[in-house]
């Protein structure tokens, strides 16, 4: 099955097959030796990528999901085809601005906009903390800033909107 997935803002194509138990993983295009157990119900798995063993805790539902691997945290987004092709109605082009939420809980650290500026596709509009780990929230298209609806070292939960952008072509 093929999956879009965005990773910390960034696209990538992930097609998934099983046969005879092994699972076989693309991502981009490039075959990666993949295996993975559920250490546990809550989250905690056991992965193996490329002869590396890594421990991984998973949090969210089966398409936005923050995920720390080695310490690091990422924040997943996750659509299949079938998904993707009924969400493009929704979207309209790739110029339409919106809400950017939070994916996970954290404080922000840091605002790096201002209403009114003009920012580009992949800017970092704040720095968000969770977990102890910093993330940059980038823009997921550009536009312009049309509310900041945060606060430095203001606490935000999973889903809380951040940013309001107006994207090229919209009033």
């Amino acid at each position: 099955m093929k999956y879009f997935v965005m990773v910390n803002g960034r696209p990538h194509e992930v097609d998934v097959v099983e046969r005879l138990g092994e699972l076989r993983v693309r991502v981009d295009g490039a075959e990666i030796e993949l295996d993975y157990e559920e250490v546990d119900n809550l989250g905690q798995v056991a992965l193996r990528a490329g002869g590396a063993s890594f421990g991984m805790s998973i949090e969210g539902d089966e398409h936005a999901v923050s995920a720390t691997i080695a310490g690091h945290l990422y924040a997943v987004e996750i659509e299949d085809e079938r998904e993707r092709a009924a969400h493009a109605a929704e979207r309209g082009s790739e110029r339409r601005g919106g809400v950017v939420k939070g994916v996970m809980p954290g404080i922000v650290v840091k605002v790096l906009v201002a209403e009114g500026q003009r920012v580009e596709a992949g800017e970092a509009l704040l720095i968000l903390e969770a977990m102890k780990m910093q993330n940059e929230i980038a823009a997921p298209v550009a536009g312009v800033v049309r509310a900041v609806h945060v606060r430095e070292r203001e606490t935000v939960a999973g889903g809380a909107r951040l940013v309001t952008i107006a994207g090229e072509g919209e009033g």
